[in-house]
């Protein structure tokens, strides 16, 4: 239990976990009914409830860098609650903030913010140190040290990434010369595409990193660069714009986003003016019969992520839903990414398309005895298929499906984990002439369960 002389304990940072993203938020209590949160999205769902369930109003908003992965809250927190936002200095932010130097400090009311500057994951991040007196209580370290790694450097160009990665050890350095016992809060976790390795702990302290944090552990500023660097996988497409606009500011949102609802007759004047149609059913409901040309992206935790990697922010999006699903939840997601241009949803979804005699296709779903001799054509990240794959399967990740117009998939199976990412895969090749395509459901482990044969790894 973390507790200081003046009170202070863990019941007063409450972490706000965005599973989809594998991103922390922070809302501390200061005492009196104020709040500081950090690194708080545009998706201000989660945020609200804490605040409303503590009794809390946000006066401080900090965020510790230019975030690529979603949008900053701090403007709408300024605007609805009139939040301070803190920031960074050398962000050139073009909003009103309060921009911070490192080493500058500023009063939350008893409770001290230190800014550090801590460059590497991006140019201008900073960590803040949380301080009662001189007691380090803890330090929000976003894409700077985060548990057992430290956030990826390759976000400014290929270019720039070891010169990057060399400024993340020299932070990560300054870092761990705070006490061990300093708790770290990070931003970046499991499931973030910010190169946080996989695992269940999203917090940690100084103490506890020096002695797991492979890259910690190197002894020296080149091994460092060398494993850092080793670790990076692909990112996101989206994630090359959100930076700029969150440096000029994120427009604001009046109301809560939401969906109107479009006839079939509409939703066929929308695609013919060139909008996207994006069904968010679950995978065997897509399967059993769906709109031609439409894009499978189930609505789960992860459905910001695969908008923003396979679809352009500058076209409208028409939307698919099945009974039950929440088209509040869709529409926060896509908005706490940049994505505004919803033109709304199929009312009464596929039973209204049906009742007009609209055109259906399907597709089939296999499990994994049933593959036989037909061609694998795995969709997963580069580190997943190498950790073990079914042989001879192809390997074509996802995410850069929607860019090269890879197209030679006629008869083939497509898998990944679980089956979503796959369905999506097989609904962009079915929309480009691919036939006779099937879905695994399931992943490469079930396969090797089914057939009693072993997992080929590698690339």
């Amino acid at each position: 239990m973390l507790e200081d002389a003046m009170g202070f304990t863990d019941e007063h940072l409450i972490p706000l976990v965005d599973e989809g993203l594998g991103n922390s938020a922070y809302l501390v209590d200061l005492g009196d009914g104020r709040a500081l949160a950090v690194d708080a999205a545009r998706d201000l769902r989660v945020l609200r409830a804490a605040c409303t369930k503590h009794g809390l109003t946000v006066a401080f908003a900090a965020d510790t860098h230019l975030h690529a992965d979603f949008l900053t809250g701090a403007l709408q927190l300024a605007h609805d609650d009139g939040a301070t936002v803190l920031a960074s200095a050398a962000g050139n932010r073009a909003f009103l903030h309060t921009a911070l130097g490192d080493g500058d400090e500023v009063d939350l009311g008893g409770l001290i913010l230190r800014a550090l500057a801590t460059p590497g994951h991006t140019d201008e991040h900073v960590s803040f140190l949380l301080l009662d007196g001189a007691r380090e209580l803890g330090v929000f370290t976003g894409g700077s040290l985060i548990v057992g790694s430290a956030a990826r450097t390759d976000l400014q160009g290929a270019d720039r990434a070891e010169e990057l990665a060399r400024a993340q050890y020299r932070s990560l350095q300054r870092l761990t010369k705070l006490p061990d016992t300093t708790a770290v809060w990070p931003t970046h976790g499991a499931g973030s595409f910010c190169s946080a390795p996989p695992g269940a702990e999203r917090t940690t302290t100084i103490g506890a990193q020096k002695a797991a944090n492979d890259l910690l552990a190197a002894p020296d500023e080149d091994t460092f660069v060398r494993r850092l660097l080793g670790s990076l996988g692909s990112y996101p497409a989206y994630f090359d714009r959100l930076g700029e606009i969150n440096r000029r500011g994120p427009a604001l949102l009046p109301a809560a986003p939401g969906l109107d609802p479009l006839t079939p007759e509409r939703v066929c004047a929308l695609l013919a003016d060139g909008a996207h149609l994006v069904d968010v059913r679950p995978v065997a409901e897509f399967a059993a019969g769906h709109i031609p040309g439409a894009v499978s992206n189930p609505l789960r935790p992860a459905f910001a992520t695969w908008i923003g990697w396979l679809l352009p922010p500058d076209v409208p999006l028409v939307f698919v839903l099945g009974p039950g699903q929440d088209e509040a939840d869709l529409a926060w997601q896509a908005a706490k990414i940049g994505y505004d241009r919803l033109a709304g949803r199929l009312a009464d979804g596929m039973d209204a398309w049906r009742a007009e005699g609209g055109r259906i296709e399907t597709i089939e779903l296999v499990t994994a005895d049933r593959i036989g001799t037909r061609s694998v054509l795995d969709v997963r990240q580069g580190a997943e298929f190498t950790a073990g794959h079914i042989p001879g399967a192809a390997h074509h990740e996802l995410g850069d499906l929607a860019a090269d117009g890879q197209d030679a998939a006629d008869g083939a199976v497509v898998m990944c984990g679980h089956g979503e990412r796959a369905m999506t895969a097989a609904s962009l090749l079915a929309a480009r002439g691919a036939r006779d395509l099937a879905v695994l459901v399931g992943g490469a482990g079930d396969w090797a369960k089914a057939t009693g044969r072993r997992l080929e790894t590698g690339s």
